[in-house]
């Protein structure tokens, strides 16, 4: 008898809350434990209104190249760098009830701020689109009109509207079968 054969293939997991350095630290030490535990697909479920910038590309590599294929799911809201972090899954789905939001880097800067801070600002912000907007632009298909108004402010989508523009494969809801291996991250 094989030592695997009383591990999970199939796992189920919830991701939520702000994308940030905490949230790196505890996916990391998940697909640790995935990998360890004989998980060869993990379905997510992910939940988040965004964060830094930084750390939803890291997520974004990390979970793109990880020893487990990631299914994404969005079962409420997936906004801003969350949107990058959920199009790392191999497959991706929303609930027909779900949104999705995105749209160019921001920062406040300090009040009194020298001209050379600020121009340091606009190019991080600057780079930080670019990367960004590259995957975007070579996983999901926008209309001009989406395109323009992510140009200059927040575009929202809806899960019929994500479906259209190749964000997600279907509606479908997150739904673990009764008794499956189930993990919050």
């Amino acid at each position: 008898m094989s030592e695997d054969q009383g591990k999970p293939k199939e796992g189920y997991f919830t991701l939520s809350g702000d994308v940030n350095s905490d949230m790196v630290h505890r996916v990391f030490e998940a697909v640790a434990g995935m990998n360890d535990d004989g998980i060869e697909t993990a379905h997510i479920l992910v939940q988040s209104n965004g964060g830094y910038v930084s750390d939803g590309l890291c997520l974004y590599n990390f979970l793109a190249n990880a020893p487990v294929e990631c299914i994404m799911y969005n079962g409420g809201a997936v906004a801003s760098i969350a949107v990058i972090l959920f199009l790392a899954g191999k497959q991706r789905y929303a609930s027909e009830t779900a949104r999705f939001m995105i749209h160019k880097s921001h920062a406040t800067a300090s009040p009194g701020s020298r001209p050379d801070a600020l121009n340091i600002i606009v190019e991080g912000l600057r780079a930080d689109d670019a990367r960004t907007e590259s995957i975007l632009r070579k996983t999901v298909e926008l209309t001009p009109e989406q395109w323009g108004i992510h140009q200059y402010g927040d575009l929202h989508l809806n899960a019929r509207d994500a479906k259209a523009a190749g964000m997600i494969d279907d509606v479908r809801d997150f739904a673990p079968p009764k008794g499956a291996y189930l993990r919050n991250i």
